[in-house]
């Protein structure tokens, strides 16, 4: 679900002059010494990939294109240790549309510095996902109003699209 939901909101985005950037987990050095502690720790996060084998590459179907932004990170967040947060500065972007996995973990941590950093952030809820339902639930409701709203893709869609019909930039 989360991938359909992902594709219809990049198509949205891309069709309605939505700029597009990627955050992944990518390390620049082969063997993962660029890592966070959080990502090579033993466990479920103990986390190599290496920004160029086929395993960094992107679903096929949220490719990125030729002129899209993709931040490669080695912590949790996509806005520590990487220049993403400046680059937003650069476009004049202050809205911020969050999706993606782990939503108590990737997600969460994007959302919660993003919003630190004074961006207005939204996380439409169905086109991120947890390792259970319950955990997925339970990280909106906390981040919801505090650090982001939350809503469904198609309410996200609407907005963008609501907005563009307006010539206003209510989604940046």
């Amino acid at each position: 679900m989360i991938i359909p939901n992902n594709k219809r909101l990049l198509d949205c985005c891309r069709k309605n002059g939505v700029e597009v950037t990627y955050g992944r987990i990518a390390s620049l050095k082969k063997d993962g010494s660029d890592r966070s502690r959080v990502q090579s720790t033993v466990g479920w996060n103990d986390i190599y990939v290496y920004v160029g084998d086929d395993s960094a590459k992107m679903v096929d179907e949220l490719t990125p294109l030729e002129d899209e932004i993709v931040v490669n990170k080695t912590t949790d967040s996509v806005s520590l240790g990487t220049n993403y947060t400046q680059i937003l500065h650069n476009m004049g972007i202050d809205t911020v549309i969050v999706t993606g996995v782990v939503t108590d973990q990737c997600v969460a941590s994007t959302i919660r510095v993003l919003a630190d950093q004074g961006f207005r952030v939204i996380c439409p809820e169905d086109s991120c996902a947890a390792a259970t339902q319950e955990l997925h639930e339970a990280e909106l409701r906390i981040m919801n109003v505090i650090y982001c709203t939350v809503l469904s893709t198609d309410e996200t869609i609407q907005l963008i699209e609501e907005a563009a019909a307006q010539g206003t930039p209510a989604i940046d």
